[in-house]
């Protein structure tokens, strides 16, 4: 057969498989799905009766996902009644652009309390305060909106609102910032994680709240000696009068102070050997836990006034008590029970007993609690001049900052009495 004779048929061929393909085309785009406006919906769209769309996709697992909304696109309109909403395509670019980057789209829909209970997961090995605290603020979180968010929906602005509802709640500013710190960790283990961009609590505080934290006053010579003397002559607080001017003598934190047993006296040396604290709590009672930090065992000097008064209180211990916490038996500070003080009581018996003071006498008085007996002690080291490494020690601060801090309560007076001094 000629080549002429061949061509025409093969030309006629491809017309032919042309037209068929432009029919068969033809054919599956009428069969294209379209929503109540006539539109055509692409691939795993869908709407339904109600006027709903859908979107259906395969997730990195493998199976299948649906998200929905009322609009097609953004410029569609919110059907009246309903929550407004991205619209579909708005919804199916985001998913597009959490698989392109490698997003988990499964655990980015954990809530913010189960965020939150992985992250502290990953910290077991806590001391049992800092398990309560935990324990604390995710009832916090389970009672607030928040918490039950799923961690991709949460934007800046909820994170603010939520810091504003807490503040409303009466949370001071330290705790809500506190709080934040460690939702901003489970956030960022998230990301890490890829199950989310970034972390919707990365903002100051200050920028939302108003920093109202009071700063934290030392007790003048004049306000611990009128503070000692009316312990000393009044019938009902003078049995805490010796435990008051341990505090003030020796900068102990108030839970070291409970724990502190016969055993824990060095007085040949005249030294407080501080390894453990006291903790009480409403689900296991007494437990004994180390100090705060590391820098937190050390061995706290005796004046003279505190080895007397230790003394005094060691005679009376002895074979008194046989009260045992996790081991540690013979506790220098006893209820009426005979069963150890903790912080509470202390807590309780201070408040009781400015009240009382501030019935006879005019004189201003902060507030105080345990903590500003460890305030003054420092602050007046450290405006006597000692060295800043070695009241970091006796206070067991882990970082010297901390003690520096301290600096800042020098008064015009010491400053000036400093100048001359350096100047002599």
């Amino acid at each position: 057969m000629l080549f002429n004779e061949v061509e025409p048929k093969i030309w006629y061929n491809i017309y032919m498989l042309y037209q068929g393909s432009f029919f068969l085309k033809g054919a599956v785009m009428s069969e294209k799905r379209r929503d109540n406006k006539g539109r055509i919906l692409n691939t795993g769209e869908s709407q339904r009766k109600d006027g709903r769309y859908a979107y259906k996709y395969v997730d990195t697992y493998g199976k299948p996902q649906f998200v929905y909304a009322w609009k097609l696109v953004a410029t569609d309109k919110t059907p009246n009644g309903k929550r407004n909403d991205m619209s579909l395509r708005e919804k199916e670019k985001e998913i597009k652009k959490d698989f392109d980057d490698g997003i988990d789209t499964i655990n980015n829909k954990m809530t913010v309390c189960q965020l939150y209970e992985k992250q502290i997961s990953h910290r077991g090995n806590v001391k049992q305060n800092t398990k309560q605290g935990r324990k604390y603020f995710m009832k916090i979180l389970e009672r607030d909106k928040l918490g039950a968010r799923s961690i991709d929906s949460v934007k800046l602005s909820d994170a603010k609102e939520w810091a504003i509802r807490m503040s409303e709640a009466g949370y001071s500013y330290l705790t809500i910032n506190a709080y934040k710190r460690s939702l901003n960790a489970s956030f960022h283990t998230a990301i890490r994680d890829d199950y989310i961009r970034k972390s919707p609590f990365d903002f100051a505080l200050n920028t939302v709240l108003a920093n109202n934290t009071k700063p934290k006053v030392a007790l003048t010579k004049e306000q611990e000696d009128n503070l000692l003397a009316l312990m000393a002559n009044d019938d009902v607080y003078q049995k805490y009068r010796d435990e008051i001017l341990i505090l003030l003598r020796t900068g102990i934190r108030i839970s070291e102070l409970c724990g502190l047993t016969l055993t824990d006296l060095d007085f040949e040396n005249k030294l407080i050997n501080i390894d453990h604290q006291l903790l009480r709590n409403t689900e296991i009672g007494y437990y004994v836990t180390s100090p705060k930090t590391k820098s937190g065992v050390r061995q706290i000097p005796m004046c003279e006034e505190v080895y007397q008064v230790l003394k005094q209180i060691a005679r009376k211990r002895t074979g008194t008590n046989i009260f045992k916490v996790d081991g540690y038996s013979d506790f220098l500070f006893l209820t009426a029970k005979d069963e150890p003080k903790i912080s509470a009581h202390y807590h309780t018996m201070l408040k009781n007993f400015v009240n009382k003071y501030k019935k006879r006498t005019t004189e201003p008085l902060p507030k105080i609690t345990p903590h500003v007996f460890r305030h003054t002690f420092c602050t007046n080291f450290a405006n006597a001049g000692m060295n800043p490494k070695a009241l970091q020690y006796i206070m067991g601060h882990s970082n010297v900052g901390m003690t520096l801090n301290y600096y800042s309560h020098a008064t015009a007076t010491s400053a000036k009495a400093e100048m001359d001094k350096l100047l002599a």
